[in-house]
């Protein structure tokens, strides 16, 4: 492998890195966020979610030049595909916990739902957790751990049913907006970790060469 070529690749794997280490920071400001209603907290998250589909566009941008230029093949092409994957994920989940963050005005309301707000926490809880594996395991290319991700992922199912529950006993002239409130946020928190599970699928993708972890979407 030509050595210039070997550092590129080294560069994009570890700027994919630190781009998810960002986006793991959001997703923790995105947990303060909801626990506090703190709205300067909000604000910093918005500047930092600017930042991050900076990274995300420069580097997508630098990953096909490289495809277009040095013509890849096997793993070399197997893990700028991956990485490209990877990215739009990052996008994804960075705006997915950007999206609670913009509820930070109705977090008051929410807080005062207890069964609703526990749940919530609980559901925001779980996808950091989720997420934190997921760049774990791409970080150490651990195929395990990918694997447990969406064996894990069914507790979150759970507690979205659970919101979805509480939302049907809410009663009297606030239920709606409390209600719509609480769907916003909770479908985004799900949808959080169902993408960390497809960065374990976009990861298996790498280590095993089968098409149909390429292919893994969120239906």
């Amino acid at each position: 492998m030509r050595a210039g070529f070997s550092g590129e690749l080294e560069q994009v794997r570890l700027q994919v890195e630190v781009t998810a280490v960002r986006v793991g920071e959001a997703i923790g400001r995105m947990r303060s966020v909801l626990a506090t209603g703190d709205l300067g907290l909000a604000a910093q998250a918005l500047a930092a979610d600017d930042e991050i589909d900076a990274m995300v566009v420069s580097l997508t941008e630098r990953t096909y030049d490289l495809i277009r230029r040095e013509a890849p093949v096997a793993s070399d092409l197997r893990f700028l595909v991956s990485a490209l994957r990877m990215l739009e994920e990052l996008e994804r989940i960075g705006d997915l916990s950007l999206r609670v963050v913009k509820q930070a005005p109705e977090q008051p309301l929410l807080a005062s739902q207890p069964d609703i707000f526990r749940t919530l926490v609980d559901m925001a809880a779980l996808a950091e957790d989720l997420y934190r594996t997921a760049l774990g395991a791409w970080s150490a290319q651990d195929l395990d751990a990918a694997h447990t991700l969406a064996v894990r992922n069914r507790s979150m199912d759970g507690h979205y049913a659970d919101l979805l529950r509480h939302i049907l006993e809410l009663e009297g002239p606030g239920a709606t907006h409390l209600a719509v409130a609480a769907v916003l946020t909770g479908r985004a928190l799900e949808r959080i970790a169902d993408h960390a599970v497809i960065v374990g699928e976009r990861l298996r993708y790498l280590l095993t060469g089968d098409p149909a972890y390429l292919a893994s979407e969120i239906r």
